[in-house]
């Protein structure tokens, strides 16, 4: 067997450093009487979000269960049943997922804090990765821009009114030109503007909070009404050096709503395709139970830990990434 192949892929200095992070960022959370919690890694119910793959295991051979992509919806089970604010770190799984910013099993500190709005929840990330980062590396202050500002800066045209020949066009013309797109609607390209042209080139002189997501890609968010009558999601995301760290909600706490968005995002795999994973029905009934107002965040740990030894990939942030596994 080669000799590269046994060995971990980060350097013992990266390895270590990230075990101090860690540390670090437990410390904050104990600070903020924020309590750590676990939560299963399998589970019958499976994430409906058509851009995300679950894996499938069958325990001693019996019914599929799911390794989770996220431990969001246990966690706001807790959050219903009276626990109070949490965090969690812990491995998540996608499939699908590999390249230079991915690997099939990542991990992600993922924590809920009651009674915050978006500008609070942004302000507890901002604390927490640079906390996290400690004298490994400083950042300057942070910057806030809508969604809307984002893509408008980078690509010169209004996301809110473009349409998708606008939006292929604009990736076309710079190179961007995905295979199998027939079925692809209008939020799919928008998605692929933010993911592949945008997002890269923010966060490069400081970092940078995309917030008042539209309303189509609200996803788990609450919306929140404008002056003119429309609606954006209170969602935020995090970037540093083109790199997505975090992705934020102030959270949905109606469950008609929820289910409403679970069967349209089944619809929308039903449409293309692809794989259509049992709804989390205990996540539905504690939010009929009641979720209390509550903000919530999930933060990709190995991205963190590139920013903060300003790493190439994530498999030089990780001690043995999947072809090493």
């Amino acid at each position: 067997m080669n000799d590269s192949v046994w060995r971990p892929a980060a350097d013992h200095e990266v390895l270590r450093g990230r075990g101090a992070m860690l540390e670090r960022a437990r410390a904050y959370f104990a600070s903020q009487e924020v309590l750590e919690v676990q939560t299963p890694l399998l589970s019958a119910a499976a994430a409906s979000d058509p851009q995300i793959e679950s894996i499938v295991a069958r325990p001693a051979g019996g019914e599929p269960r799911f390794l989770h992509t996220s431990p969001e919806f246990p966690m706001k089970r807790l959050l219903a049943s009276g626990f109070g604010d949490c965090y969690q770190v812990c491995p998540v799984f996608r499939d699908g997922e590999a390249g230079r910013l991915h690997n099939p099993e990542f991990t992600m500190i993922e924590w809920y804090r009651l009674d915050f709005g978006v500008t609070e929840m942004q302000q507890d990330v901002d604390r927490l990765f640079r906390v996290a980062c400690g004298e490994l590396r400083s950042f300057p202050p942070s910057r806030t821009l809508t969604w809307q500002e984002a893509i408008a800066g980078r690509c010169g045209l209004d996301p809110r009114n473009a349409d998708v020949t606008e939006l292929r066009d604009t990736l076309a013309a710079r190179g961007i030109e995905p295979a199998n797109a027939g079925s692809w609607e209008r939020d799919d390209w928008l998605d692929l503007l933010m993911g592949a042209l945008v997002g890269p080139g923010l966060g490069h002189d400081a970092p940078v909070f995309v917030r008042d997501y539209p309303a189509s890609q609200a996803s788990l968010a609450r919306l929140r009404a404008l002056p003119d009558g429309s609606s954006v999601a209170e969602r935020f995301e995090l970037y540093v050096d083109g790199l997505e760290l975090a992705n934020g909600f102030r959270e949905l706490g109606d469950a008609l709503e929820q289910r409403r968005r679970f069967e349209q995002d089944r619809e929308t795999r039903r449409r293309r395709g692809q794989v259509e994973y049992p709804l989390d029905e205990r996540l539905l009934a504690a939010l009929e139970h009641g979720l209390p107002d509550c903000a919530g965040v999930a933060l990709g740990f190995d991205r963190l830990v590139m920013a903060a030894f300003r790493l190439p990939s994530l498999e030089a942030a990780m001690a043995f990434p999947d072809g090493r596994a």
